[in-house]
């Protein structure tokens, strides 16, 4: 048993799906065809013998009626005749039979039959070389059976050329569906086969352009081939986004990277030949090479974070924004010092919780301010709010510097994106990125704004659980 599941296993990875499915459909159908041409021959051959068992039947009934005094008889000679009935009448007793032999086979059964022991039965002989049905029933109140017989080779006859017919039939229906299943398996499989090319083609060639080709039509009338092609897109589609996403990063970062390490190369070389220079000079140096490694260590720690797509599950707890704000503006005091700093925090959202990373959501927090501070006018304000809204807890960061342009909106959230305004202040260009990429990461929603009155408006929604 476990050799015949073992050639099973091995027939289906042999056999491609196409030909699985075309011979499952072919089965099923085939096996119908030939379950109904057995179910026909099997009710002609019924019907055809009850008919003739019917007509044995009446013409018994009415040799009773009609001949109700005759003695016990021979068969008459009619059973050479196709549509004609012999009969005989033989008593119980032997010794009362007729001086001429019977022509019909007379048996024990025949003797039981005339003295009431046995029931009527049919049964098949042949008579005078020829097939017949005979029927074997009791005289009324007399110890004498009645046998009746008719030929049968025409009811016989009759049932070999309808099991020929059928048989054909049957051959027919099982060459149509192998045709039938074929094309099911065909037209069935032809999304999958497009579906499999494609990704061949995308694994082959690394370009996660292609597409699976859909059948026009309205959404309503999609089957489950079609959705799983139109889902198969929107994967590549998604595929598509982040590899391309991937690359941009990788070629900003190598373009945003070049300059400090250009820098620092030359710092690091005009230090190698520090017994040329001053005192002063060394001093200047040494600390633009400070400065410029500090650059590139914050950058590389920055693409690393954005390099992460979740929030690691073991670190995430129920985190109180109220605190993690204070905690923010704290710190943004400390280095912003010309700056300053106002946190609104509504009381009925002082003490809600949200899951979340900690250090994660401070660093936001943190990018955001940050942001703020570097557009801020000298002594300005930088306001922050945190206040309640129908299921989420909502978190606003205002400055009152020059404010973002309508062309720049759309791209404030983009990894190494700088506006004009921007590219002669320090940074990377990744803290907004990052702010998002962390809110995301938390199921938050974060938005830029113009802020009424001029300066730039930042909203963090945080859903509630």
């Amino acid at each position: 048993m476990t050799g015949t599941r073992g050639l099973g296993a091995r027939w289906r990875r042999r056999r491609p799906l196409r030909a699985r499915l075309a011979l499952a459909a072919s089965a099923a159908v085939a096996l119908v065809a030939v379950g109904v041409c057995a179910a026909a021959f099997t009710v002609i051959d019924y019907q055809m013998t009850r008919q003739l068992k019917l007509t044995l039947t009446q013409t018994a009934t009415q040799m009773i009626r009609d001949r109700h005094d005759w003695g016990p008889t021979p068969s008459d000679t009619l059973c050479q005749y196709p549509a004609s009935s012999c009969v005989q009448i033989v008593p119980s007793d032997p010794a009362e039979d007729p001086r001429k032999p019977y022509v019909l086979p007379v048996s024990d059964a025949t003797r039981q039959v005339a003295d009431g022991r046995s029931a009527a039965f049919y049964e098949r002989q042949k008579v005078a070389g020829r097939p017949v049905l005979m029927l074997t029933t009791r005289m009324t109140d007399r110890d004498e059976a009645v046998q009746v017989a008719q030929r049968s080779d025409t009811v016989d006859r009759g049932v070999e050329q309808a099991a020929w017919a059928l048989a054909a039939v049957g051959g027919a229906g099982v060459l149509l569906a192998a045709a039938l299943g074929y094309w099911v398996s065909r037209t069935g499989l032809a999304p999958v086969a497009r579906l499999t090319a494609t990704a061949e083609r995308i694994a082959a060639t690394r370009d996660a352009r292609h597409r699976i080709e859909l059948p026009a039509g309205p959404p309503a009338r999609e089957d489950e081939i079609t959705r799983l092609a139109t889902s198969f897109n929107t994967m590549l589609g998604e595929l598509e986004q982040s590899v391309t996403a991937q690359r941009r990063l990788v070629a900003d970062a190598s373009h945003e990277l070049r300059t400090p390490l250009t820098a620092l190369r030359t710092n690091a070389e005009l230090l190698a030949r520090a017994d040329r220079l001053t005192d002063a000079q060394r001093d200047r140096a040494a600390a633009a090479l400070g400065r410029q490694l500090r650059e590139v260590t914050t950058l590389v720690n920055d693409l690393i974070e954005l390099a992460r797509d979740e929030e690691p599950q073991p670190l995430v707890e129920q985190v109180r924004p109220a605190a993690l704000l204070e905690h923010a503006v704290g710190a943004a005091r400390e280095h912003w010092p010309e700056l300053t700093f106002t946190a609104a925090i509504d009381p009925a959202a002082a003490d809600t919780t949200v899951p979340g990373v900690p250090p994660r959501l401070a660093r936001l927090l943190s990018n955001l301010l940050d942001n703020a501070a570097k557009f801020s006018p000298p002594g300005g304000p930088v306001e922050t709010a945190l206040s309640g809204v129908p299921g989420a807890l909502e978190l606003t960061v205002r400055d009152h510097g020059p404010g973002i342009e309508a062309g720049d909106l759309p791209h404030v959230f983009d990894r190494f994106y700088r506006a004009k305004a921007a590219r002669a202040l320090p940074g990377s260009g990744l803290g907004l990125a990052m702010a998002r990429q962390i809110a995301r990461a938390h199921g938050a929603d974060l938005t830029a704004e113009q802020a009424p009155g001029g300066g730039a408006l930042f909203r963090l929604r945080i859903p509630l659980p």
